[in-house]
């Protein structure tokens, strides 16, 4: 079963292996407004001109960075002249470096200042990071993030413009000059785009703007440089490029709650007519390797192997990719690859693949959403099985 989307709606489909259940997985709708703005009034804003230099603070996830890249979009067209800068968490900053629309990026160690022990490091970095954002002088900061931290940078910078969401937490909301109404159970992308049209952005064409691209031949041949290679479905061949495509699996997730199992996508990877290749940080090799002692040698590991450029590369490269709800994800469905993503204890409304041609699997059961990271029952995932993915998949013509 595909999602289906129109010029203005994206609407989702919850695959429940059978009917869809009319009171529980009745389709599911999210949509941006699709309205144009003129550029806005500076006054609304009090400032005296044209912002000079724009600062957005969003450090993390990898999806929500993700989602953040419309708002990027949007904020770059509608100020072309001004300087935009963007505050991330180291690690994550292979999303964004290099990226022709962000003049300067601020790579931060936010994991570190939860420590109790170095302290006093953490502080003398605070201060001056505080110095140096405050050097800068923006004229306009944003705060995409809505956490007590974030609030703090904003507030550091003395920035005479701090806007921030209205629902933002930890009492983050008394460190901005404006607040924004965006609502909580909307889209990720959406929520970032109200930002935008208060700022008098025109949000009608939203675009995943990626770095550029390098050459992602090399970058696949690379992780297929086994002792025992498998049959390939890549072949230099006389132009450079694939021979055929390969589908991405994504067993990982920050939650354990989120995984599928990894036994069930190895099945799985046995079951498709093409090879597959399996991707995740270093935290999920052990599991990649289940995957791979379960696909009857029709997978290949490149988990721990890639940097984030590289892993948009393959991503990019994909016929398609079946994952769980995961940064992954998120990169896939903004390059516009086809997602078919398992769902268990989240809300694919609000963190869903984004965009067309992606199919969610989710069981509507009276305790799901419950957004736990720990369950002794995740019936959710269990009751997902691996041939009902397949025949979607086969159904596809994927």
């Amino acid at each position: 079963m595909r999602i289906s989307r129109d010029t203005n709606r994206t609407v989702y489909k919850e695959f429940c292996g059978g009917e869809i259940e009319p009171k529980v997985h009745a389709e599911k709708y999210f949509e941006p407004d699709i309205v144009k703005y003129s550029v806005m009034s500076i006054d609304v804003l009090k400032l005296k001109k044209p912002p000079r230099k724009i600062l957005i603070i969003k450090p993390s996830s990898l999806g929500d960075v993700v989602h953040s890249l419309p708002f990027l979009n949007a904020l770059r067209d509608s100020f072309p002249r001004a300087e935009i800068h963007w505050i991330i968490a180291k690690g994550l900053e292979g999303l964004l470096e290099g990226h022709p629309m962000i003049n300067k990026l601020w790579i931060i160690n936010k994991d570190d200042w939860k420590r109790v022990k170095g302290a006093g490091t953490t502080i003398k970095e605070l201060r001056s990071l505080f110095k140096s954002l405050k050097a800068e002088k923006y004229d306009i900061v944003i705060d995409l993030q809505g956490l007590l931290r974030s609030g703090i940078l904003a507030k550091a910078t003395g920035a005479p413009v701090r806007i921030g969401f209205k629902e933002g937490r930890e009492g983050s909301r008394i460190f901005y000059t404006h607040t924004v109404k965006a609502g909580k159970e909307v889209h990720a992308v959406d929520r970032y785009l109200e930002i935008a049209k208060f700022l008098g952005c025109d949000i009608s064409d939203i675009k995943f703007p990626f770095p550029l691209s390098f050459n992602s031949p090399e970058v696949i041949y690379r992780l297929l440089q086994t002792d025992n290679p498998p049959s390939p479905p890549f072949d230099k061949g006389g132009t450079g490029g694939f021979c055929e495509k390969y589908a991405v699996i994504v067993p990982g997730a920050r939650w354990e709650t989120k995984r599928w199992y990894p036994e069930r996508f190895g099945e799985l990877s046995s079951m498709l007519s093409l090879k597959s290749l399996v991707v995740g940080g270093e935290s999920d090799i052990d599991i990649a390797n289940i995957v791979i002692r379960n696909s009857g040698g029709n997978a290949i590991s490149a988990a721990g192997k890639t940097t984030l450029k590289e892993l948009i590369e393959i991503m990019r490269n994909a016929k398609f990719v079946v994952t769980n709800d995961s940064g992954p994800m998120h990169i896939a469905a903004a390059l516009n690859v086809p997602v078919f993503a398992i769902f268990g204890p989240t809300n694919p409304l609000r963190t869903g693949p984004y965009g067309k041609s992606h199919v969610i699997f989710r069981k509507g059961l009276e305790c799901s959403p419950c957004y736990k990271k720990k369950c002794k029952n995740i019936r959710c995932m269990d009751l997902i099985s691996v041939k009902e993915i397949a025949d979607v998949i086969r159904q596809s013509g994927d």
